[in-house]
C-alpha cells in the first residue's frame, strides 16, 4: 500500500499521462462543457466530454441495478425502517425501465415482484443470469424468469434461490453478484458496528470471540442454478468484512468495497481526538479470496500509517497492530465514512480508454464526519491493474447532493451502478429514486478536467458551524442563533446557547447533527427533535436530559442505538443540550 501511494504521487508530479499513457487522451483545449453536453439536466459535474441525463425519476428508493443486453434497466428498490418507514411506492419493488424513443430517458416503466400488500419491503441486490432477474426481497434472493415479448415478469413472489438471510441489526441488506458459471456471491453484513457487548456504546469491549462472525460479516457463496437453498454458516466464502455493498469482477478477480466502522472518538475519546472521528478509518477496496480474513471487528484500516490497526474494542489504542498483521489489507483506500455502495467494472468502449481499466464506485455519503464537513456523495473511478490498484482514484461524477452534503438534506445520494450494452453508465439515487445516464460525446479526452480524490491524510477541516465562543458572547450579535428560542423551566438563556454549541459538536466533541441533522429534523439514524413526538421520555426538560445521559440501546423505530453521553459530556453540558433540544420542540412555528 505504501508503494501504491508513492506511485500515485509520482504520477501526479510527472503528469497524468504517466498513469494513463493512451495517446487518445490528449487535451482538447477547444472543447467546452456546453459542447460536450448540450442536454445535461442533472446538475452533475463530470469530466469534459461527458453528458448526464435523467433517465428516470421518482421510482422509489432505488438501490442496485443491472442492464439487460436489450438495454432494459432493472432496479431494486427498498423501503422499511432504513427510510423512516415511509409509504412504499405502489406496485412491485422491482422496476423495469426502457427507452424506446432513443431520447436517453425511460418512457416505459413497469413494476414487478412482491408488493407491500404481499408483505414485501423491497431490497438492495439485483442481478441477471440466464435470461432471468435475480433480486433480494426481504430475507430471500428470488428468481424472476423473463419471457419473450415482455420486459417485466409481473407481480409475484418469484422462485426462491436462497432464503433465511439475516435481517436484523445495523446492516440488513444483501447485495450480490453472479459469475458466468452461476456462482452467486452474497454480502451478509454485520449486525453491529464493532461486535461490542453493547452496540455503539462508549467503552463497551468487543466480544471475544465475536460470535456474530458465524453468520454475519462476510461473503457467502451459493449456486444460482439451484432453488430452495437455505442460508447457513457452511457456505461462507470470506470473513472479516463489515459491509461489502459493492461487488465487481475485474480481470476475473472478485473485488468488494467495505464500509469502515464508525465512532472511534465518540466511543473511545481517550484514544482518539475529535477530528479523528472524521478522518478514521478509511473506506476500502478488497480483493476477495476464498477463506480470506479482512479483519473486522478486530481491525480497521488507518490511512495515515497505511496499515490495519487494532480496534479499541480489542485492546487497541490507535497505534497497536497486534493480530491485524495477519489479516488481509485492502488493495486501495478512500476517505473515511464516504460509504461505498455500488461498484462496477466498465467493460465497454464508449468511454475513453482510461476508464476501461478499473472500477467505478458510488459513494453514498457520510454521516459520521460531523461536526466536520461531510464527504462522498459522488462517483469515483479507481484504476486497477490485475489484482492491484494502479494509482489513486479520481472523482468522476459529483454534485448529487445539490449543495447540501448531509444525509438529512442531500438532494440525491448515489447508490447503484450499471453499464448498458451501448456503453452508458447508469447511477441510481435512493433519496428520490432518480436514475442518471452518463455517456461520452466522443473526441479526444481532456485529461486536464479530471478531479483527483482528496488526500487520505487531509485534515478534517473546520467545524461546520460558527466557532465555539463563550455562551455570553463576545460581540453585540452574540447568541442570535438562539435569541428567539424559549427556555425550559429550570434553565437559562445562556444554557440554551451553550446547548446549541454542544449539539453542533463545538463543545464536548459529540455532535448530535450526525443522527438528528443540522436542522434537527431527523434522519434515518435519529428522530425529528422539533415535533414534540417523544419516544423515550415525556418530552420534559428532565426527561430529555435523562435520555441524553443514558442513551437508547434498543430504538423503537431506528436501526442503530443512541450511545449514552454520561462519559462524553459533563453534567452541565448534558443539561445545556437538553435545554436546547427542549427549546427546539417548543418554539413557535
Amino acid at each position: 500500500m505504501k508503494r501504491l501511494v508513492g506511485i500515485a504521487i509520482m504520477a501526479f508530479c510527472a503528469g497524468t499521462i504517466f498513469l494513463f499513457p493512451s495517446r487518445t487522451e490528449l487535451a482538447s483545449p477547444n472543447r467546452t462543457d456546453t459542447q460536450a453536453c448540450p442536454s445535461n439536466d442533472t446538475g452533475l459535474k463530470l469530466p469534459r466530454g461527458f453528458c448526464a441525463t435523467i433517465f428516470a425519476d421518482g421510482i422509489g428508493h432505488s438501490r442496485h441495478m443491472v442492464v439487460a443486453p436489450n438495454g432494459v434497466v432493472y432496479v431494486n428498490t427498498w423501503s422499511g425502517r432504513y427510510y423512516g418507514n415511509t409509504t412504499p411506492h405502489e406496485g412491485g419493488f422491482l422496476v423495469a425501465l426502457q427507452d424506446t424513443t432513443g431520447s436517453g430517458k425511460a418512457n416505459v416503466i413497469e413494476r414487478f415482484g412482491e408488493t407491500a400488500q404481499m408483505g414485501g419491503a423491497g431490497g438492495v441486490g439485483i442481478g441477471l443470469y440466464k435470461n432471468a432477474i435475480y433480486a433480494e426481497i426481504n430475507d430471500r434472493i428470488a428468481k424472476y424468469p423473463l419471457k419473450s415479448g415482455s420486459i417485466a415478469p409481473g407481480i409475484g413472489a418469484g422462485i426462491t434461490i436462497v432464503s433465511e438471510l439475516p435481517l436484523t441489526g445495523d446492516h440488513p441488506m444483501h447485495p450480490f453478484i453472479i459469475d458466468s458459471r452461476g456462482e452467486m456471491y452474497i454480502d451478509v453484513a454485520t449486525a453491529t458496528n464493532a461486535c461490542q457487548g453493547q452496540n455503539r456504546t462508549p467503552q463497551s469491549p468487543g466480544e471475544a470471540p465475536c460470535t456474530e462472525l458465524k453468520t454475519r460479516g462476510g461473503i457467502w457463496r451459493y449456486d444460482a442454478n439451484r432453488t430452495e437453498q437455505v442460508f447457513s454458516a457452511a457456505e461462507r466464502y470470506a470473513t472479516g468484512i463489515r459491509n461489502a455493498e459493492g461487488l465487481a469482477f475485474f480481470d476475473d478477480h472478485l473485488f468488494a468495497t467495505q464500509h469502515g466502522r464508525d465512532q472511534l472518538h465518540a466511543n473511545w475519546p481517550q484514544f482518539y481526538k475529535p477530528d479523528q472521528e472524521a478522518t478514521l478509518p478509511a473506506e476500502e477496496l478488497l480483493l476477495l479470496r476464498q477463506g480470506g480474513d479482512y479483519g473486522w471487528p478486530e481491525c480497521y484500516y488507518d490511512s495515515f500509517v497505511q496499515k490495519l490497526v487494532l480496534a479499541p474494542e480489542y485492546e487497541g489504542n490507535g497505534k497497536k497492530i497486534g493480530v491485524c498483521a495477519e489479516k488481509t489489507e485492502p488493495v486501495a483506500a478512500f476517505p473515511a465514512h464516504w460509504a461505498p455502495n455500488g461498484m462496477v467494472h466498465y467493460d465497454k468502449t464508449q468511454f475513453p480508454e482510461r476508464y476501461r481499466n478499473g472500477v467505478f464506485i458510488a459513494f453514498h455519503g457520510s454521516w459520521d464526519r460531523a461536526p466536520y464537513r461531510q464527504g462522498g456523495y459522488n462517483v469515483v473511478f479507481q484504476p486497477l491493474s490485475g489484482t492491484r490498484a494502479y494509482g489513486s482514484c479520481e472523482v468522476f461524477a459529483d454534485g448529487f447532493a445539490g449543495g447540501n452534503m448531509s444525509p438529512q438534506r442531500a438532494a440525491h445520494r448515489p447508490s447503484g451502478l450499471a453499464v448498458g450494452p451501448d456503453g452508458a453508465l447508469y447511477v441510481s439515487d435512493d433519496v428520490t429514486g432518480r436514475i442518471y445516464r452518463i455517456t461520452y460525446s466522443g473526441g479526444p479526452f481532456d485529461a486536464s478536467s479530471i478531479t483527483p480524490c482528496p488526500s487520505l491524510t487531509a485534515s478534517a477541516g473546520a467545524v461546520m458551524a460558527a466557532p465555539a465562543n463563550p455562551p455570553e458572547g463576545t460581540h453585540p450579535n452574540a447568541g442570535r442563533e438562539v435569541a428567539n428560542l424559549p427556555v425550559p423551566p429550570g434553565a437559562t438563556h445562556e444554557m440554551v446557547a451553550l446547548g446549541r454549541k454542544v449539539y453542533f459538536g463545538q463543545v464536548g466533541g459529540a455532535a448530535c447533527t450526525a443522527c438528528h441533522g443540522d436542522d434537527a429534523h431527523g434522519s434515518t439514524l435519529g428522530p425529528n427533535l422539533t415535533d414534540k413526538k417523544w419516544l423515550w421520555s415525556n418530552g420534559s426538560y428532565a426527561g430529555i436530559a435523562r435520555t441524553i445521559r443514558n442513551g437508547v440501546q434498543r430504538p423503537k423505530k431506528y436501526r442503530s442505538p443512541m450511545p449514552p453521553m454520561r462519559d462524553q459530556l459533563t453534567p452541565d453540558q448534558i443539561k445545556a443540550v437538553a435545554a436546547y433540544v427542549w427549546s427546539l420542540s417548543h418554539r413557535s412555528q
